[in-house]
């Protein structure tokens, strides 16, 4: 209740800044009127940061997100506190003795643990946004990864999805074509989804079933017999990290670039399932030169003709129609009120955000150009921002844009080289691969319908 009423206070203040910037700007200059709505904008940032540090796991995520992305909708000379308030955030995992992580083990399985484990070692080897991850032995010798839910967690994180809401009124100030209640009802089934590990567990297996002896990629094994609500146990796998990767020789992290827009997108557009979470701690090398790819909680199955859809309008963008942009755009809630929308203006705002993988060239991805492509697509300094203020993103195309510009983030991390129009192609236009990873890739989904 006193987190609910800090957050309401929070966004309360905010709508009376907004209004009384709304009345000052009668009487200001067009400059003046774009330096107060930035004010205003930043203040919004702050406020959402603020209200966020209320919160317990359902901060940490937002936090472990918005972190390692040069969030571009603050400015640059604030940008640096920013990221460190919200790099905060994701740190912020909760002191729980190994004590109490075992209970819920035990509590879980209801057996003891050495009845289960030869081994288990009691220092996390990974802390994730609401449990920890420790390695241990199976009786049958099996080296496995068991993901543990922090005592309490849950209930602390669906009382925060109660405050949801008047966060999202917060964020409306900078986005006003946002429906809150529609984006809101979709990040609490989302987030929902993520505090259950059995959900997880079964999100895992259906990947690992589609990429069991993919050439390189890997989605670790469940073990289905121990994955419990709070408790999961999966295939245990080790590689390089990905700070590690980002000092790698140019070809070296082309490669890797290529594998994780393939996994992402490829989940997406070529399997209607994708994880909703490309951050940087969820991948890694293996010694053999596959990806492992990891965390499955946040993660969103599309509904039937909603990829297709998808593809539709990357086709449209592609070859430049925009009739066919602001047709299917209505039709999807895009453009609740498409009066107030120039087709040719509508098409350069979606080339400007996708142009990385719709625009045939050989490109350099890097943060600020990753930062670049964020500000088209949200930010109030965007030259576009007249009509994004009028644009709603529907849910079910929400998580995508998502998974989209976390990917390029992560991406543009590793300053890869590349021409991602013709990888995205494959799905586009069922195009045939034009690399060396999309051959071994189309080899074996052949084998796989064979």
């Amino acid at each position: 209740m006193g987190r609910t009423a800090k957050i309401g206070g929070l966004a309360a203040g905010q709508a009376v800044r907004q209004a009384g910037t709304r009345a000052a700007n009668v009487a200001r200059t067009k400059q003046g009127r774009q330096a107060a709505l930035e004010r205003r904008h930043i203040e919004a940032a702050e406020q959402i940061v603020a209200a966020l540090g209320t919160m317990k796991g359902a901060a940490m995520k937002v936090g472990q997100v918005m972190s390692f992305l040069d969030v571009g909708v603050v400015p640059e000379d604030y940008r640096e506190e920013f990221q460190r308030r919200l790099a905060a955030l994701r740190d912020a995992a909760p002191t729980v003795s190994f004590k109490d992580m075992r209970r819920v083990i035990e509590e879980e399985l209801g057996e003891r643990l050495g009845d289960v484990f030869d081994e288990f070692e009691k220092e996390p080897i990974a802390a994730a946004s609401i449990g920890q991850v420790y390695r241990a032995r199976l009786t049958d010798g099996r080296e496995v990864a068991v993901k543990v839910q922090y005592p309490g967690v849950a209930a602390a994180v669906r009382a925060d999805m109660q405050n949801l809401g008047l966060i999202l009124r917060l964020v409306k100030r900078i986005a006003p074509g946002l429906d809150p209640k529609a984006i809101g009802n979709e990040i609490r089934n989302r987030i929902e989804e993520e505090l259950d590990y059995e959900l997880e567990a079964q999100n895992q297996r259906a990947l690992a079933r589609i990429f069991r002896n993919h050439p390189f990629i890997v989605v670790p094994a469940v073990v289905t017999s121990l994955s419990r609500e709070r408790v999961m146990v999966s295939e245990y796998v080790e590689g390089t990290g990905f700070e590690a990767l980002k000092s790698y020789p140019q070809t070296d992290r082309d490669r890797v670039a290529e594998i994780l827009f393939r996994f992402y997108f490829g989940c997406l557009y070529r399997h209607q399932q994708f994880s909703g979470d490309p951050h940087p701690g969820n991948s890694m090398l293996m010694k053999d030169g596959r990806m492992a790819f990891l965390d499955f909680g946040l993660f969103k199955r599309m509904p039937p003709g909603t990829v297709d859809l998808e593809i539709r309008v990357a086709r449209a963008i592609i070859e430049g129609d925009k009739e066919t942009i602001m047709r299917l755009g209505t039709e999807i809630g895009f453009f609740p009120e498409p009066e107030k929308f120039r087709p040719g203006r509508v098409l350069e705002h979606f080339r400007a955000a996708t142009s990385w993988y719709t625009e045939d060239a050989y490109i350099e991805l890097t943060p600020d150009y990753a930062t670049q492509v964020l500000i088209d697509m949200s930010d109030p300094r965007s030259e576009y921002f007249g009509q994004l203020r009028h644009e709603s993103a529907p849910p079910d195309h929400l998580f995508g844009r998502r998974m989209e510009v976390l990917t390029l983030a992560v991406i543009s991390q590793l300053q890869a080289r590349g021409n991602f129009h013709r990888i995205a192609r494959e799905w586009f236009y069922g195009d045939p691969p034009a690399t060396a990873l999309g051959h071994e890739e189309a080899a074996f989904y052949a084998r796989a319908a064979a």
